[in-house]
């Protein structure tokens, strides 16, 4: 049967659109559109239901075409012509490569379309040529990729240029798809997503969209990432690259998607890829990082003693180090104290915010030192964090040298408190001083002059100004006047 299936295959692949409409609609299905399309529902027919009254129609039209008038069983159709960097949709309407150029070395069609087509067969290409990489992305799991990054090589001299591609899903990742939770209403949490780089081999490629990017899901443009306003004079404003989710206009069944992607040709060269994958959240990461990412506290103390190390060809003994337990990004107490494998300082900031803020706007960049901290090479300091738990009343410790810490306290809280007695207000022995004022107070002695600190300034410097009015009145220079208080009530201090 499979041998059967391969040259039923085989054979549709060289038929005309005539042959197609024929074959179509001997089995009643739809004979409108381009060749493309008619091959698309051809091989699906070949490939999922494919009776024997199909099959001996397919060798009867096949027949026909090369005027084979013998029972005997036709040999399979010769290679097609070796095509050097045909386009996308080229190759297309060839009956070729669907999804791909071709590389100057050769792949037969039929290979190509169904290496194209997930659930067709697929026969490895003769000669292993570089290939275009993307780099991971640590908010999205990759679960099959649909299209290898393609190039996208225009047509003409024209600036604006057009590629389609069409692809079909697996009954599998269509079930993946409508099981999967939803991240935010009308979003699922498994995608299919469309990834744009620039066509270069030599290393993993980020996400970068060329000019006048618009992309066409079947009969409808998708949303593509708008640019960052900017507020500076002279400064261009920057667009995030970023996957484009294409799952909400899809048909998630058997059928066909067309993929047309518009883009600028200004020079450079650009690569597209369809991918499968699974949406991570912020608060995922940080369980995955929570479980897989600790250091050990004492191998963070070693870290620590390595720091502090004397050299002997340096004049300066450093005997402490100082990190702070607040998070440079948020100006809070630390958390989850986290930095990068890669980064040279013992300073750390918080795993939580961090992840929150590159879930917005990824740039992966340390908050500390600005360098790069990519996913993969966070740690969690488990020595920080035992810290964390056992130092609460400070915000800052220090490194020894020998691996140990202490608590750095704010110069106020370690400044001395004031030995002179205060007064308290509202104490017993006030309010027998303030009732007795007019009269005599204990043991029949004159009452202390009090002084009532609930007057405002206002009424403090009218009474100053009085005061100075009667001595300018009275004759000759006058003692200055004191108050004299309560033995052990008041301290000048």
């Amino acid at each position: 049967m499979a041998a059967e299936l391969v040259e039923a295959k085989n054979m549709v692949m060289s038929f005309r659109v005539s042959d197609l409409q024929m074959l179509l609609g001997f089995v009643g299905r739809s004979k409108s559109g381009l060749k493309h399309e008619l091959v698309t529902r051809a091989l699906q027919l070949v490939q999922f239901d494919c009776s024997p009254e199909v099959f001996k129609k397919i060798k009867e039209l096949y027949e026909t075409r090369y005027n084979k008038k013998g029972s005997e069983v036709a040999p399979p159709p010769p290679a097609p012509p070796r095509a050097e960097a045909l386009p996308l949709h080229s190759a297309y309407e060839r009956g070729g490569a669907v999804a791909r150029s071709l590389p100057a070395a050769g792949i037969d069609y039929p290979a190509l379309y169904g290496k194209y087509l997930n659930g067709l067969g697929r026969l490895p290409p003769k000669v292993a040529k570089p290939e275009v990489r993307l780099v991971k992305l640590p908010f999205y799991t990759t679960l099959d990729e649909l299209l290898k990054p393609t190039e996208l090589v225009p047509q003409n001299n024209e600036k604006l240029q057009e590629s389609p591609c069409i692809f079909a899903l697996t009954p599998r990742q269509v079930e993946l798809i409508r099981n999967s939770r939803e991240l935010q209403p009308g979003v699922k949490s498994v995608q299919v997503v469309l990834r744009i780089c620039y066509t270069d081999t030599s290393s993993p490629q980020e996400d970068q969209y060329p000019p006048n990017i618009a992309v066409k899901v079947n009969h409808s443009y998708c949303s593509v990432p708008g640019y960052y306003p900017s507020n500076k004079p002279g400064v261009e404003p920057k667009r995030p690259c970023r996957p484009i989710n294409l799952t909400h206009l899809m048909y998630l069944s058997a059928a066909t998607n067309r993929i047309t992607v518009t883009w600028g040709n200004y020079g450079k060269s650009y690569s597209v890829g369809l991918y499968l994958v699974r949406q991570m959240t912020s608060a995922e990461l940080l369980q995955r990082l929570k479980t897989i990412g600790i250091k050990h506290p004492e191998l963070c103390k070693a870290l620590v003693k390595e720091k502090l190390r004397l050299d002997p060809d340096s004049e300066i003994a450093t005997t402490g180090v100082r990190v702070s337990l607040i998070c440079p990004l948020v100006k809070m107490r630390l958390s989850v104290p986290c930095r990068a494998e890669t980064c040279a300082h013992l300073q750390c900031f918080d795993a939580v915010f961090y992840l929150q803020m590159n879930e917005k706007k990824p740039t992966w960049m340390c908050p500390v030192c600005d360098k790069p901290a990519p996913y993969d090479q966070l740690i969690i300091d488990g020595l920080l964090s035992k810290i964390l738990t056992e130092c609460e009343d400070a915000d800052e410790i220090e490194y020894l040298v020998d691996g140990s810490w202490c608590p750095i306290r704010a110069e106020k809280e370690r400044s001395c408190s004031p030995q002179c007695p205060i007064l308290v207000l509202g104490s017993s022995e006030v309010n027998g001083l303030l009732a007795t004022a007019n009269g005599t107070g204990e043991n029949g002695k004159a009452p202390a002059d009090v002084v009532d600190l609930t007057l405002d300034s206002s009424s403090s410097e009218e009474d100053e100004e009085e005061d100075e009015e009667e001595e300018d009145d009275d004759e000759g220079p006058q003692p200055k006047r004191r108050c004299s208080y309560e033995k052990g009530l008041v301290s000048a201090c």
